[in-house]
């Protein structure tokens, strides 16, 4: 007992300027201006008076298609409409990695009734049009945003890519090389670089952990054949929602879609079945990628993290909120309310910081990315695994609320317009079944409290394994089992410092 309070003793005058860093700032707040009408403590609002948004309105058509709309109130008279389809990178056959995103860039090179790219795109601009897309490990998107008059021409458009794409030869040939361009532009794009070393570490040999790209092969040999098989097996209706907002009317717009959506499957294979069938297993392993002549080292740590439904996401989320995120060329760092980020601002420890939470349909990624001077990585290392343990044991109040005020601020910025709110209730009538009003999150997010963030953590970050990637100068950055062993609790660390000094002498 004498000898493991020595062992935690000893452990906790090692670094007590991580301590410092961590917690230092003003005892309290300097009165100013800024502060002579508010209190400098966070405070839960009443939302209601603010969250009153028209009710989304869905429809779900005998084919199992399903029409979300949202009258989105716009002076513009903009509305946005899309084709969500749970259907991306995750779902693609073994050496065609790469299909999904193939597809997205297909899609707009003509049809049978548009038989150019040339005549696709005169008629969307004539319309003074956007049409876009963009592909994720777990859906791909398609959409439009148009003058509300339009918005028929918009979905007949959107119906004939994907029911009817004509792929011609030489489209197929010169997309290879634009997806190849854009792979080396993303090659140097340091945090997709990152994220993408992440999943394969995390989610070894499986589809998760493959990029959305794809290998160079696979991209020089994917066939007309690959791109149809994969529509046909999963561009199917009861994987797909149309999701409309600004100035529509439901009625109309499920008329439409009813008119226009009639060639595609209707095989009742769900997405859950899929994932049931080759389940995401969290993998704790690491990528790194010794490139000593880069001037800065970039890297990434994560914990398996919750799927869309589970009951965690949310508490997940203020957790992330808590972390934070921090710049140094934004100059906010003693004041911010980011324990972590302000340990990181007072020690000059790192360029940049930001906490993530990725969630997909049966796991999810829970973790901080950085970019730091090669000579600070081991104190980095400490201050922000101290932090990840200290969630578990030691949150006030305060700076939980301050947390779920960021994330519902965060939140209400991401609806800001009719492509906003398109896109976002298209993607939770894919991954929750339904639209959940902003009351209903909100209610969800004042529900975490202290209690709940310090027991999510404990879940998930105490004793429990880690996924790493660093790309860069990694000479002073600590292996993956020190990063194991530092998830541990204060008196679990000492415990088994102290068998394992025992055992080797």
């Amino acid at each position: 007992m004498a000898a493991t309070s020595v062992v935690r003793s000893k452990r906790r005058l090692a670094l007590p300027y991580l301590h410092r860093l961590l917690h230092s700032g003003p005892a309290t707040p300097s009165p100013n201006r800024f502060l002579r009408h508010a209190s400098p403590v966070p405070r839960d609002p009443d939302h209601s008076p603010f969250l009153r948004l028209p009710d989304a309105r869905v429809s779900t058509l005998p084919t199992g298609l399903r029409v979300v709309t949202q009258a989105y109130p716009a002076a513009t008279r903009m509305a946005s409409v899309g084709v969500w389809v749970d259907a991306g990178s995750r779902f693609e056959l073994p050496g065609t990695n790469g299909t999904a995103h193939f597809l997205e860039h297909m899609a707009f090179k003509g049809t049978t009734r548009r038989p150019t790219a040339n005549a696709l795109e005169v008629e969307i601009e004539n319309m003074g049009a956007r049409l876009n897309a963009y592909t994720s490990r777990e859906q791909t998107t398609y959409f439009a945003d148009v003058q509300g008059r339009d918005v028929p021409i918009a979905l007949d458009v959107l119906s004939d890519i994907l029911q009817y794409p004509c792929f011609p030869a030489n489209a197929l040939q010169r997309e290879r090389g634009v997806i190849l361009r854009e792979m080396e532009e993303v090659q140097g794009m340091m945090d997709e670089v990152i994220f993408d070393h992440l999943h394969a570490a995390a989610f070894q040999g499986h589809p998760l952990g493959d990029t959305i790209l794809g290998p160079v092969e696979n991209i020089k040999s994917i066939s007309k054949k690959d791109l149809e098989q994969y529509i046909t097996t999963h561009y199917t209706c009861p994987r797909m929602v149309v999701s409309a907002a600004g100035a529509v009317n439901h009625d109309e717009v499920v008329d439409q879609v009813r008119e226009f959506f009639t060639g595609f499957s209707t095989d009742p294979t769900t997405v859950d079945q899929l994932v049931e069938a080759n389940p995401a297993i969290f993998t704790g392993s690491e990528v790194r990628v010794e490139q000593p002549e880069m001037p800065l080292t970039h890297f990434a740590i994560a914990f398996k993290g919750s799927s869309w439904a589970n009951p965690s996401s949310i508490p997940l989320m203020v957790i992330q909120s808590i972390l934070g995120t921090w710049n140094r060329s934004v100059g906010v760092g003693n004041c911010s309310g980011s324990a972590l980020a302000r340990g990181i601002s007072n020690g000059n420890l790192a360029e940049s910081m930001i906490a993530f939470n990725t969630n997909y349909r049966d796991t999810g990624l829970f973790g901080i990315c950085t970019i730091a001077q090669p000579d600070s990585l081991y104190d980095l290392s400490q201050l922000i695994m101290q932090e990840f343990r200290r969630l578990a044991f030691e949150v006030s109040e305060t700076e939980v609320a301050r947390a779920r005020n960021q994330l519902k601020s965060a939140l209400l910025l991401h609806i800001d317009g009719s492509t906003a709110v398109s896109e976002n209730n298209g993607r939770q009538m894919l991954t929750y079944g339904r639209v959940m009003p902003f009351l209903e999150l909100f209610a969800r997010i004042d529900a975490v409290d202290r209690d709940t963030v310090m027991e999510t953590a404990k879940d998930f970050i105490i004793d429990k394994d880690i996924a790493l990637a660093a790309v860069g100068p990694l000479t002073n950055l600590p292996e993956l089992s020190w990063f194991r062993s530092h998830t541990y609790s204060d008196d679990e660390f000492s415990s088994r410092t102290f068998l394992q000094d025992a055992q080797n002498n």
